[in-house]
């Protein structure tokens, strides 16, 4: 009769009552286990000391999850629980995925870690010979290309297009030699996707699926916003204060970020890493290659102990994984953060001990709190007091942000102002390795416009703007880009043609954006003014014309130049960057004289009667 019943349930309730069913069996199983006693009050206390918005927990040990259990909401407006099955964005805790997807083909003869990127992505160039020439994926996967992030790349200007955000590479400069140091990359970790999509035929999304996903029973975690929006039970994302925020749709960048998942599917990972990459009896994952993952293949920094934290100690970054001591313990953790989300996924191979922690709140302090609070627990170490160290950090942290702010404001060069009209900075502004900024006038107001945001340009002094961030139609002052300033450069005829933003710090020089004139459309009639012979000197003679319907420029000796319109009276050169002409209108409408504007002078012909 049961088993009647059962198929009478569609398949989708069949596994929420199954997830239910598993939920409540770790709860009982917790219970019996004095090293999580307490634990729901002590992680209670934590989300309402810093009043933020939910997050879930689920606890393995050796091929067993021990705990899993939700806090706080997953929809805060309606409030709406969470639960051990609730959909977070987990960030880069994806790393770890992509990066195995490498460990299979390797085990397969499909590639070697020491071979060249370039061997797989054909198209593929970094910024310098020397680049081209030493990368190996193993340097991809450790963060070791001497490449810093160049973030703003991807997050300002996304694009599905995996191929023209590799595109970008070859203009990303580096902040330092190959293997020299370690800095954390995120289009390196794309490449890594891109090239188990070239050796197997499928795109990096089949790849998850089929190689981990399906094998491991994570049948709710999903690689996309799209497939997040579909789903009953998945969190809202919010930002301080829970404000609810929009999901980021990381796009192309996919490999590096685009996971979303729960605590309960993401235990099964965790297993998978502890016992050697087998999940029960099956093999995810080479052994080989798990042992490679989780050992030392680039030093992060010295990390040296702390007076409050002697514990803690040493960082380096195996494949997809980041390595430290953690009271004497050698831990495997990766967090995980995108608008909205906070994530943490950590396991102690030695002990057989792993947590996942997934919060719905940007920035969020709890997977890093409640993370320590359950190994301390786990592990039976003696206890830290984790809870009043981070209220300390983000006291201090708060400090810090105002005492930037005055900084900020003191840096300020008062009673100055820009140097051009608004309307005279207006265009197209791009640069290679980023992408297209687009700027535009809107009552009275300068406003830069990328791919993902529209940014009101506050003036902050001289040809310098303050990008503060425009969210459902207003300025939000509270998302202000104080340490991205935007400054223009003017170009000897004093025009406008770029702006620069040291949107990488990592490297000395700011990243310029060159500037596109916009083309204005203008009837023939109108051209028709224009049309008429100019003298310098008696034998100095131009002329301009109209064919179809394009204005145009002879000048004796020089072939024809094709013109288009930039401004109210204004042309530029269709082939030649720098030259431009402006016709002087009298009183009476009419036009008198032409000007050649020139990088070496300004030429001015009157107009033949």
């Amino acid at each position: 009769m049961f088993l009647n019943n059962i198929t009478k349930i569609n398949m989708k309730n069949l596994l929420l009552v199954l997830l239910i069913f598993y939920g409540f069996s770790y709860t009982l199983f917790a219970q019996s286990d004095d090293r999580l006693k307490g634990l729901d009050s002590e992680l209670e206390k934590v989300l309402k000391s810093l009043d933020e918005t939910g997050f879930a927990v689920a606890i393995v040990e050796k091929n067993k999850v021990l705990y899993a259990e939700g806090f706080g909401y997953r929809d805060y407006e309606n409030k709406i629980q969470v639960d051990a099955n609730t959909l977070f964005a987990i960030g880069s805790c994806t790393k770890a995925f992509t990066s195995s997807i490498l460990g299979l083909l390797n085990k397969e003869g499909k590639l070697d870690f020491e071979d060249s990127p370039i061997d797989y992505v054909k198209e593929l160039r970094f910024y310098n010979a020397q680049m081209n020439d030493m990368i190996t994926i193993r340097d991809l996967m450790s963060h070791r290309t001497g490449l810093p992030r160049h973030d703003f790349s991807w997050y300002f200007f996304p694009t599905f297009s995996k191929d023209s955000l590799i595109a970008r590479i070859q203009y990303h400069e580096p902040f330092t030699s190959v293997r020299n140091k370690y800095y954390y990359n995120n289009f390196m970790f794309l490449l890594q996707g891109v090239i188990g999509e070239r050796i197997t035929g499928n795109l990096w999304e089949d790849n998850i699926r089929s190689m981990f996903f399906e094998p491991l029973g994570m049948i709710r975690s999903n690689l996309s916003i799209e497939e997040m929006k579909e789903e009953e039970n998945a969190a809202i994302g919010y930002l301080e204060g829970h404000k609810e925020t929009d999901y980021y749709k990381i796009a192309g960048m996919r490999p590096a970020g685009s996971i979303n998942s729960s605590v309960n599917e993401m235990s099964k990972w965790l297993i998978t890493w502890i016992n050697g990459g087998k999940y029960g009896d099956k093999e995810i994952l080479p052994a080989s290659y798990v042992r490679e993952a989780i050992s030392s293949q680039n030093v992060m920094d010295a990390r040296l102990p702390m007076d409050d934290r002697p514990g803690l100690h040493f960082a380096n970054y195996g494949f997809g994984w980041s390595l430290s001591s953690y009271k004497g313990h050698y831990r495997v953790e990766h967090g995980g953060s995108i608008d909205g989300f906070q994530a943490s996924a950590v396991f102690f191979p030695s002990d057989s001990v792993g947590v996942v922690i997934l919060a719905n709140q940007g920035g969020s302090s709890i997977p890093s709190i409640a993370r320590n609070i359950i190994v301390d627990r786990m592990l039976e170490v003696e206890k830290t007091d984790w809870l009043k160290i981070a209220l300390k950090d983000i006291k201090e942290a708060k400090k810090t942000q105002i005492e930037a702010k005055k900084m900020f404001t003191s840096n300020k060069k008062e009673g100055t102002k820009s140097s051009h009209f608004l309307e005279e900075y207006v265009g197209n502004y791009t640069n290679l390795g980023y992408g297209t900024i687009e700027l535009i006038v809107e009552n009275d107001s300068l406003f830069a416009i990328s791919p993902y945001l529209k940014l009101w340009l506050n003036h902050y002094h001289y040809d310098t703007f303050q990008p503060v961030e425009v969210v459902d139609g207003k300025v939000d002052m509270d998302i202000s880009y104080n340490e991205f300033l935007v400054t223009f450069s003017a170009n000897g005829q004093g025009d406008i043609e770029s702006l620069s933003a040291h949107f990488e710090p990592a490297i000395e020089n700011p990243i310029v954006f060159d500037r596109k004139l916009n083309k204005i459309d203008v009837d023939k009639e109108t051209l028709e003014k224009y049309v008429g012979n100019y003298e310098l000197s008696a034998d100095i003679i131009v002329n301009t014309y109209i064919k179809g319907d394009v204005l145009y420029v002879f000048v004796p000796g020089q072939p024809e130049y094709e013109l288009y319109s930039i401004a109210t009276d204004k042309f530029a050169f269709k082939i030649l960057d720098g030259y431009k002409l402006e016709f002087k209108i009298d009183n009476k409408g009419k036009v008198i004289e032409i000007s050649f504007i020139q990088p070496n002078g300004i030429f001015n012909y009157k107009k033949i009667k």
